[in-house]
C-alpha cells in the first residue's frame, strides 16, 4: 500500500537532469578520484562551462590576515589578498557572496563554507549574472569548499598555500591537533585563533557538537618550545578519548590528570578549562583547573567571570573537581583565552592586564557581526595594543549561544 502512494506522488516529477545538477554531478564525480593538485584546475574547467572567467581560488593564511591564492593550470594567480578593506575579505568576513560590476563583467566573490567552516573564497568574472547562476554558483562553491577541505587529507598544497613564512616544528604539531576554528549552526557559534601562528607551541582548543551538547575545551602546556607542544598533545588526546567515552565532567578531569602524571611525572601540567553546553537549554557547566577565568558577554559587555572553585592543574593530582554551572540568556558569549594574552609586557614595565584587555573586547564587539570576525579583529587588535609582540602563546576562543531548539533546522530554506 505504502509502495502503490510512493508511486503516485512520483507521477509527473520532473526527474530530468538540468544544467546544473549535470556540472555539478560531473564536477563530484570527476574529483572522486583526482588527485588533490588537479582539483583547482578542474573547478577552473568547469567554471568556464558556465561562462566563467579569471578564476581564484583563495584560502585564509594562518594569522588570519590575508586570502593567499591556489596555484594551479586555469586558475588566475595574483598576490595574496588583504581580508581587511577588499572585497574578497567582506564575502569571506560576512560569508556571503558578492557581486561587483565591472567594465568586463561581474566579478563574482563566492565564500567557500565547509557545512560552517570558513575555507576561503572562490573568485570569477562572467558577463551577466541571473538568479539562476547565482544559485548554481552558490552551491558550485559550497561543492568547492567540501572538495578541498576532503582532499586536504592528502596533500601538502593546501597547507603550504597557506603558509606566509616558516612555522616551527612545535606550531606544525599544534596545528595538526586543532578542529576547525570555527563552526555555525542555528543555535550556537564558535571561533578561535591562536597567536604566534607560526611558533605557537603550548595553547591548544579542541570542541565537539555530539548531539544537544557543545563540549570544549581549552589548554595551555607548561613550558615552551616542542616539550610544550607533546605535552599539549598528551592533553588533547586525553580530552578527547574521555570526551568520547561519554563520561562526567570530573571524570573528564581526572583521566587528563591521570595521563598527564603518568607520562610526564609531576613537575609537568596543563591549565585548562573543560565546558559543557546544552544548546538546547542554554544550561552551561564547567571546570576551571587552574586557568584565567572565561568571560561572559552580553549586549558587547563583560558582565561577570566565570569563576569555579579552586580546581589544581591537570597533571598536579587534584581532588574531584566541583563543577560550576550558570543558564545563559540568548545572544550571550562566552570568551575564553590563555595567559598570553594579558600577561605580555616589556622589560620594565607592567603587564597589559585583564583590564585593558575588557576595554577592547567591549570596544570591537559592536563593530563586528559575527564571533568569527570578532575572535578575529579582538586578537588582533589586541596584539597591535601589546605593541606588536606575542612572546608567549595567546589564544582566544568564543562561543555565542543563539537559543531556540534543533527543530529550527526544519524551518531553514534548503
Amino acid at each position: 500500500m505504502e509502495q502503490d502512494r510512493s508511486r503516485k506522488r512520483r507521477v509527473g516529477l520532473d526527474l530530468s537532469e538540468g544544467f546544473g545538477e549535470r556540472l555539478l554531478g560531473q564536477l563530484l564525480d570527476r574529483a572522486h578520484e583526482m588527485p588533490p593538485q588537479l582539483i583547482a584546475p578542474l573547478v577552473a574547467e568547469e567554471v568556464a562551462r558556465i561562462g566563467g572567467r579569471d578564476v581564484s581560488i583563495l584560502l585564509q593564511c594562518y594569522e588570519q590576515l590575508e586570502l593567499v591564492p591556489l596555484p594551479g593550470r586555469g586558475l588566475t594567480v595574483g598576490e595574496a589578498v588583504p581580508i581587511d578593506g577588499t572585497r574578497a575579505g567582506e564575502a569571506f568576513l560576512n560569508m556571503a557572496a558578492i557581486e561587483d560590476v565591472q567594465d568586463d563583467g561581474v566579478r563574482m566573490y563566492l565564500p567557500l563554507l565547509d557545512g560552517s567552516d570558513e575555507v576561503g573564497v572562490m573568485t570569477l568574472t562572467l558577463d551577466t549574472v541571473e538568479d539562476g547562476d547565482r544559485r548554481l554558483l552558490r552551491r558550485l562553491a559550497g561543492l568547492v569548499a567540501d572538495m578541498l577541505v576532503t582532499k586536504n587529507n592528502y596533500t601538502d598544497q593546501f597547507f603550504q598555500a597557506r603558509r606566509r613564512q616558516p612555522m616551527s616544528l612545535a606550531a606544525e604539531i599544534q596545528w595538526s591537533l586543532l578542529p576547525p576554528l570555527s563552526m555555525n549552526t542555528p543555535q550556537v557559534s564558535v571561533a578561535g585563533i591562536l597567536e604566534p601562528a607560526y611558533n605557537v607551541a603550548g595553547d591548544s582548543l579542541d570542541y565537539a557538537l555530539n548531539d544537544d551538547v557543545l563540549h570544549l575545551a581549552i589548554i595551555d602546556a607548561m613550558g615552551h618550545g616542542l616539550n610544550a607542544s607533546v605535552l599539549a598533545t598528551v592533553a588533547v588526546g586525553a580530552y578527547r578519548h574521555a570526551r568520547r567515552a561519554d563520561v562526567s565532567l570530573a571524570e573528564l578531569y581526572a583521566f587528563m590528570d591521570r595521563a598527564i602524571d603518568e607520562q610526564f611525572g609531576p613537575d609537568h601540567f596543563v591549565t585548562a578549562q573543560m565546558m559543557r553546553l546544552d544548546i538546547g537549554t542554554g544550561h552551561l557547566q564547567w571546570v576551571n583547573a587552574g586557568h584565567p577565568s572565561a568571560l561572559l558577554i552580553r549586549d558587547h559587555k563583560m558582565i561577570r567571570t566565570l569563576q569555579n572553585p579552586g580546581t589544581l592543574p591537570v597533571g598536579f593530582g587534584g581532588a574531584e573537581p566541583q563543577i560550576s554551572s550558570l543558564d545563559l540568556q540568548q545572544d550571550d558569549r562566552l570568551m575564553f583565552y590563555t595567559d598570553g594574552l594579558v600577561e605580555e609586557h616589556r622589560a620594565g614595565q607592567e603587564q597589559f592586564g585583564e583590564e585593558r584587555m575588557i576595554d577592547i573586547i567591549e570596544s570591537v564587539g559592536p563593530t563586528t557581526q559575527s564571533v568569527q570576525h570578532m575572535a578575529r579583529n579582538l586578537s588582533h587588535t589586541l596584539k597591535r595594543e601589546r605593541g606588536g609582540s606575542t612572546s608567549d602563546d595567546a589564544t582566544i576562543f568564543l562561543v555565542e549561544w543563539r537559543g531556540g531548539t534543533a527543530d529550527h533546522l526544519a524551518a531553514l530554506d534548503f
